[in-house]
């Protein structure tokens, strides 16, 4: 009995030190899941929280946007998407540097995040792109757009740099516009059809937008083979006098003949060429092939000067004057004789590169003309020290120049401008008799437009210029027919 009893005590004992010894691996593993808990909460944190903004991770907002759209599936309520880019942030960038930079985008972050008025989710998709969450549709949605570009447009003052910023807004609504999983890129498409009008404004997703993006998708890509093709050619619009209205001249205008698309306007290509940056290449081959055509011109007889227009990107270029002056020795043309058309607003940029071009043109005696004149700000101090011998007035203002005063003095200061520096004027885009009457009042010396000639082949130029069993169709100034030499006009 003794024994029964023993082993009944000694068993209470032993279930008693196994009860506690569980209740302690228990109160030790609860307080390491606890913690372990803790630690996954913090470290999850850290992770949707970009360092350096504070906004957050493209992972962390891909979460809120499921979360946010199991919410609308259930109740119907639905959400906005701005995809918000900076338009001159890259710009800045490069100009002071990095460390300004992080700041400028630091305080960019807290506007956008607090320009509600409660604060709002905010991702940084890209350096000086974001993605943000509004709730409502598209009327919610173009508020904020309009808050956030307000706030964005007041001066940022870092140090003693006052920086002024503008942005591109582009706005989708779930579930009118696409799964979540496609709602941030038609956002995206939003903003680049944005930008490319310009920026400094937002608009809504338009499906259109899809189609047009691979539209041009497969358009660059052809674009990337034209030349190896031979697909390109060059057009010429003849200028002629103001007074005689003899042609003088002729601007080189490029072509693509698409091999299943057939004639692509250069208003169509150039923009894409510039953007993907081929443009470089196919202004080469236009400076070649104007030579060329001119030589061939001088050839037969006929002396004419060619301009060709220069782009931006080769204004930058370190050994763009050299290739032309190769071009030209090849073909035996005078530097004098062909004209560069520089738009306004390259030729104002203020940066070494493109002065120092400049500089080279000046010594290598070409003919410069400043194109567009009249849509940017140019200075008289700035335009003294360009090597410019044309401005042409852009077509804008001779579009209305019987209707519109203001067109009309915008004009007459353009000719007195030009006059006071010894330029040549050069109008564009002339249409109309009365438009032309109005130009030759003011004292232009050339007029360039369809009033005159459309843009023709090289061929069908040198045909009305000497072909004399043809009718008179257009007047050639007859200095243009002096006898020419290799390598040199006289």
């Amino acid at each position: 009995m003794n024994i029964w009893l023993f082993i009944a005590a000694a068993s209470v004992v032993l279930a008693a030190t196994a009860l506690g010894m569980y209740i302690r691996e228990r109160k030790s593993s609860l307080r390491l899941s606890n913690e372990l808990a803790a630690l996954s909460r913090q470290l999850s944190n850290k992770s949707d929280r970009d360092a350096l903004s504070g906004l957050l991770t493209r992972i962390g907002f891909d979460v809120l946007l499921a979360r946010r759209a199991q919410k609308t599936d259930r109740s119907g309520e639905p959400f906005s998407l701005l995809y918000v880019a900076l338009d001159n942030f890259g710009m800045l960038n490069d100009g002071f540097g990095s460390e300004m930079g992080d700041r400028l985008l630091q305080e960019v972050s807290r506007r956008l995040t607090q320009s509600g008025e409660k604060k709002v989710e905010a991702c940084q998709v890209s350096v000086g792109e974001y993605a943000i969450l509004v709730e409502g549709g598209y009327q919610f949605g173009r508020k904020s757009a309009k808050r956030l570009s307000d706030a964005l447009a007041v001066p940022f003052s870092i140090d003693s740099i006052r920086a002024q910023l503008t942005c591109s807004i582009g706005i989708a609504v779930y579930p009118e516009h696409g799964s979540v999983s496609k709602l941030l890129g038609n956002a995206a498409l939003a903003m680049r059809s944005v930008k490319q009008n310009g920026g400094a404004d937002f608009c809504l997703y338009d499906p259109k937008m899809g189609v047009e993006v691979r539209e041009q998708a497969l358009l660059f890509n052809d674009l990337r083979s034209a030349l190896d093709k031979g697909e390109f050619e060059l057009y010429f619009q003849p200028k002629v006098d103001a007074l005689s209205l003899q042609v003088t001249g002729a601007e080189a205008l490029v072509r693509w003949h698409h091999s299943e698309r057939g004639l692509i306007s250069p208003v169509v290509f150039i923009p894409l060429a510039e953007q993907y940056g081929l443009i470089g290449a196919i202004g080469g081959w236009v400076i070649e092939e104007a030579c060329r055509k001119a030589a061939r011109w001088r050839s037969q007889g006929l002396r004419m000067r060619v301009a060709v227009n220069i782009s931006g990107y080769q204004m930058r270029e370190d050994d763009l004057v050299d290739r032309i002056e190769a071009a030209l020795q090849r073909h035996g043309i005078q530097p004098d004789r062909f004209t560069c058309e520089i738009t306004e607003s390259v030729a104002m940029e203020d940066t070494k590169v493109t002065q120092a071009t400049f500089d080279k043109m000046r010594n290598a005696g070409f003919h410069v003309s400043i194109d567009d004149f009249g849509t940017g700000y140019s200075s008289l101090a700035a335009l003294r020290k360009l090597p410019a011998a044309e401005l042409k007035i852009d077509r804008a203002f001779v579009s209305d120049l019987e209707e519109s005063e203001d067109a009309r003095s915008i004009a007459q200061s353009i000719v007195n401008l030009a006059m006071a520096l010894n330029l040549h004027v050069v109008a564009e885009g002339v249409e109309t008799a009365g438009q032309r009457d109005i130009l030759v009042g003011m004292g232009c010396h050339e007029l360039q437009g369809f009033l005159f000639s459309m843009p023709m082949p090289a061929y069908e130029l040198e045909r009305l210029a000497l072909d004399e069993h043809e009718p008179d169709e257009m007047g050639f100034r007859k200095s243009l027919f002096s006898e020419t030499y290799l390598g040199k006009l006289q």
